[in-house]
């Protein structure tokens, strides 16, 4: 059987060619990723300041049902789960559970009463999780 050779323009890449697209790619990379990675920061903190909000509407809400916001013992679950001597529950205020976290993955707090003579307050730890930090890693607190 004879083989038949393709022509010059059908081949393939060769492995050169194929390295020099991989280290300009490379390069391209090495430029964006800090910007586009850099907001990625900026948009959990605004992803977590807008779920504070709605938790604390969905808040107010509960406590114009019920009479009261809740205690710090039934904390955020309440707007999920009817909590025991909550008769005038009408709930669930949030979808699920999820609704009750942060954009990285971790619980919101809930005081109550807040600080400043508030009446309730949320807060996110940051990124980190923990108290402090700066940038990304800073509290947060509606």
């Amino acid at each position: 059987m004879k083989r038949i050779q393709p022509s010059r323009g059908a081949r393939g890449f060769t492995l050169l060619e194929l390295v020099i697209v991989l280290i300009i790619l490379g390069t391209i990379m090495a430029f964006l990723a800090p910007r586009i990675f850099g907001n990625v920061g900026k948009a959990n903190q605004a992803l977590a300041k807008a779920k504070m909000e709605q938790l604390s509407g969905q808040l107010e809400i509960l406590r114009l049902e019920v009479g009261r916001y809740p205690n710090a013992s039934e904390g955020l679950k309440a707007l999920v789960d009817k909590p025991a001597g909550m008769d005038k529950w009408n709930g669930p205020y949030v979808k699920d559970q999820t609704t009750l976290k942060d954009p990285w993955g971790n619980d919101f707090r809930y005081n109550q009463p807040g600080r400043d003579n508030r009446p309730f307050e949320i807060v996110t730890l940051g990124a980190d999780g923990k108290e402090g930090g700066e940038g990304e890693d800073k509290d947060l607190v509606n």
